[in-house]
């Protein structure tokens, strides 16, 4: 039986239209944009997969084998090497380190650059000079701001000495006394956050309207009241931003400790990332050294959700 034209035709054009009403109704509308963001993103979705994600499963994977000397994974362990961690004192030794570290690095930096800010904030002539050598140490590379403080830290003619014999105060060993020596390195890493850090915090506050501090001077407000009711809120968010992601460079800071310290004295500087870096390179301790890296990834999730969860509703967003 031949069925009549106009049936075939209707026939026909029913998947037709029902292809068009995915493609390009609503649904279709959002599907469409999300290849095409997906797209878009693909080399650098590309790019986490090969230095992020890969890497991350490989090390979750040597964390749970036994190695031989070259770091090939033989026999699997589980969570032995997990077990290990956890009757360490090396290892509780070097969260501890690793904390202080951050708390001195991360709670100086965000001062200091504030204090900079404030200053390359004010509106004088030449000031873009005095805010070009505030920033000045983002161009200095992290092994020669090592150098150059092992210079001023040298305890025979290092200018903090130096300056300490002016004042008739005792000289002090920063770098081989265990307990300046963790402080000393942090000072390093405050100077050579500052730059940075500086150029985001003077960005946020000229980002600030004038006609807010307009209104306090007519209400009466000083300098210490505009800061600390349309400054400081207003900032709160470049505030945050900047003790997240200094609390996670403070944990991954390696270069200033192994070119000034080395781990020590006495394993006062051993952070968490020097101690994953001895573990495979002096010891050959392959699966451990992962074992601690992945522990460590978790500390910083971990610091990172408290962050957010704890200072973030202290953010004012405009």
């Amino acid at each position: 039986m031949t069925l009549p034209t106009s049936e075939v035709r209707s026939a026909r054009t029913v998947p037709v239209s029902l292809a068009q009403g995915l493609l390009y109704g609503g649904r279709g509308r959002e599907i469409r944009n999300l290849l095409l963001a997906l797209g878009f993103l693909s080399p650098s979705l590309l790019v986490f997969l090969v230095f992020v994600f890969i890497p991350l499963l490989r090390s979750v994977q040597l964390s749970m084998h036994a190695t031989n000397p070259i770091g090939q994974m033989r026999d699997f362990v589980g969570l032995e090497q997990y077990q290990r961690l956890i009757t360490d004192p090396d290892f509780y030794n070097s969260i501890r380190v690793s904390v202080t570290f951050a708390f001195y690095a991360v709670s100086l930096t965000v001062l200091l650059s504030l204090g900079l800010a404030l200053l390359g904030n004010i509106r004088i002539r030449g000031i873009a000079v005095f805010r070009t050598i505030f920033s000045s140490t983002i161009a200095v590379s992290g092994a020669t701001a090592s150098l150059i403080f092992l210079l001023l830290f040298n305890l025979s003619i290092g200018i903090f000495n130096y300056i300490l014999d002016l004042l008739y105060l005792p000289r002090v060993p920063w770098l081989t006394d265990p307990v300046w020596a963790l402080f000393s390195v942090s000072m390093v890493t405050i100077w050579l956050a500052l730059g940075l850090n500086t150029i985001i915090m003077l960005a946020g506050m000229q980002g600030i309207p004038d006609e807010l501090y307009e209104a306090a001077r007519i209400d009466g407000a000083g300098f210490w009241e505009q800061f600390r009711h349309v400054t400081l809120p207003l900032l709160s968010p470049t505030i945050f931003f900047l003790i997240v992601i200094d609390t996670l460079s403070a944990f991954q800071a390696f270069t200033q400790i192994q070119v000034m310290t080395r781990g020590g004295p006495v394993n006062a500087t051993n952070t968490l990332v020097y101690s994953i870096y001895r573990s495979f390179y002096f010891n050959g301790a392959y699966g451990y050294a992962a074992a601690q890296a992945v522990v460590l990834l978790f500390i910083m999730l971990a610091l990172t959700t408290v962050q957010f969860f704890g200072l973030e509703r202290r953010v004012y967003y405009q």
